[in-house]
C-alpha cells in the first residue's frame, strides 16, 4: 500500500561512531568507562574493563541488512544459527552514520521525520551500574558525540532522542538543561529502577526524581523507554540462565520468563503518580512490542478497584492519556487500538536493523483493516506530534 503522505517513523537508528563514547570523555575516566582493544584479533570494546558483548560487532563495519531478520521474527522461519540468519554483511553504509545522508535516505524512503535512537548505547548504563561517576561521565561524553554528529532536531526532521540515566539527579538535570538549550525534543532512558550513589535502588517514581520529571513535563519533552539491556539479568540468573545480554544470542527458555522492565517502569509512573503530577509530561514505548499493554491494564484495572486510596486517578485513564505504544509489526495490532485506540499507536521500522523493516513505510501493508484516518495518526500525525515540545 503506498501512501499519499510522508511518515513519521518512530523506530529509527544510528550505528555508533567507534569514539561515540570516547572523543568527549576525559582519558583519565577510559579504564573506568569505555576502551577499545585488540583481543585474539578482532577489536572488542571493554566497558568498565570488561569486555562488553551486547553487541557482537560493536565497530557495526560490516554489518547486517535492513530486514534481513524480517520472516524469523514474524515467527515464519526457524533459525538455529542466527549468524546464518543475517546473511551476507555489507559495509557500512554513509547513511548510518552521517545526517544528510540519511536525510537523502529518508527523502527516497517517504519518511518526512524520524526518532533516532542509538544502537549501542541502549545496552551500556546496565554495563556501568555501580560505578556512577563512570556512567555520568560516559554519557555526557555519548550526549556530546550526539550533538556533533546527529544534533537534537536537525533540519527539524531528524529528532534525535538525548540519554539521561537518573544514576545522579542532579547531573540529570544539569544534562536535561544542556540539552534544552540545544533544542532536545525527546529523551531515553532505560525501563528500569535507578542505582544511586549510596547502593540503593530506587523506583522512577521515588520522590528523589520528582523535580527531574516536572522540568520534563514544564518544557514538554518526550520521554522514550527504548528497549536495551534493562538489568534484568537478575530473573535470568535466579533461573540458572547465563544472566550477560547479548544481542541476537538465542536462548528459548530465557525468552520465555515473565519479565517486563516496560510494564515495570510504566506502573511505576503511572502508579506512583509521576504522569498525574505531571500531565505534560508524554510517554512513547519504543521497540518493546504491545503484548505486555493488555497484562497491564487488566492489573490496573484489578489493582484500583482494590486500592482506589493508593491512586490519584484512574490508572487506565492515565495511560490512554499519557502513553503512546510503538508495537511490533507481527503484533495483534487491532487488539492493541482496541485498548488504546489509534491516537496512542506509532509506527516504528527500527531501520536499519536486521530485525526491523527493509522499507520503514512497510509497516502500513501491516495495517490492513484500519481507516485511513487511523492510517494517518499511526503513520505520521502521532509521531509528528511528539516529536514537537507540549508547550
Amino acid at each position: 500500500m503506498s501512501l499519499p503522505f510522508r511518515a513519521f517513523d518512530a523506530d529509527n537508528h544510528y550505528y555508533e561512531a567507534v569514539d561515540a563514547f570516547i572523543r568527549h570523555v576525559d582519558p583519565r575516566m577510559h579504564k573506568r568507562c569505555m576502551q577499545w582493544a585488540q583481543i585474539d584479533g578482532r577489536q572488542r570494546l571493554l566497558v568498565g574493563g570488561r569486555v562488553n558483548r551486547f553487541i557482537p560487532n560493536p565497530t557495526f563495519d560490516p554489518v547486517a541488512r535492513p530486514g534481513c531478520l524480517d520472516e524469523y521474527f514474524r515467527g515464519k522461519v526457524a533459525r538455529s544459527d542466527m549468524r546464518e540468519a543475517f546473511g551476507e554483511l555489507v559495509p557500512i553504509p554513509d547513511e548510518y552514520r552521517n545526517r544528510d545522508a540519511r536525510i537523502a535516505i529518508m527523502d527516497e524512503q517517504g519518511l518526512e521525520a524520524c526518532f533516532l535512537f542509538p544502537t549501542l548505547g541502549v545496552g551500556m548504563e546496565s554495563a556501568l551500574e555501580g560505578d556512577v561517576d563512570a556512567t555520568v561521565a560516559a554519557f555526557e561524553g555519548f550526549n556530546k558525540w550526539l550533538d556533533d554528529d546527529w544534533g537534537f532536531a536537525y533540519q527539524n526532521r531528524i529528532i534525535t532522542a538525548g540519554y539521561i540515566t537518573l544514576a545522579d539527579v542532579d547531573m540529570a538535570l544539569d544534562q536535561l538543561d544542556w540539552m534544552i538549550e540545544r533544542d532536545v525534543r525527546v529523551v531515553n532512558m532505560r525501563p528500569s529502577s535507578v542505582l544511586g550513589r549510596d547502593g540503593r535502588r530506587r523506583s522512577l517514581g521515588d520522590p528523589m526524581f520528582a523535580p527531574f520529571w516536572q522540568k520534563m513535563n514544564d518544557h514538554g519533552i518526550t520521554l522514550a523507554m527504548h528497549s536495551g539491556d534493562a538489568g534484568y539479568a537478575f530473573l535470568a540468573d535466579y533461573w540458572g540462565v547465563n544472566a550477560e545480554f547479548e544481542a541476537f544470542r538465542q536462548n528459548a527458555f530465557k525468552t520465555l520468563l515473565t519479565h517486563s522492565p516496560i510494564s515495570d517502569a510504566l506502573a511505576s509512573l503511572i502508579a506512583e503518580g509521576v504522569l498525574s503530577e505531571n500531565r505534560n509530561l508524554r510517554v512513547c514505548t519504543i521497540e518493546t512490542g504491545s503484548e505486555w499493554v493488555q497484562p497491564l491494564l487488566k492489573k490496573f484495572e484489578k489493582v484500583y478497584k482494590q486500592q482506589r486510596h493508593a491512586f490519584a486517578e484512574d490508572p487506565i485513564e492515565v495511560f490512554t492519556r499519557q502513553v503512546w505504544v510503538s508495537p511490533y509489526y507481527e503484533d495483534d495490532l487491532h487488539d492493541l487500538k482496541a485498548k488504546i485506540g489509534a491516537r496512542h499507536m506509532l509506527f516504528g521500522s527500527d531501520w536499519p536493523h536486521a530485525e526491523g523493516l527493509a522499507n520503514p513505510v512497510a509497516f502500513v501493508d501491516d495495517l490492513e483493516g484500519f481507516d485511513d484516518a487511523e492510517i494517518e495518526l499511526i503513520m505520521r500525525s502521532n509521531g509528528m506530534a511528539l516529536a514537537e515540545r507540549n508547550v
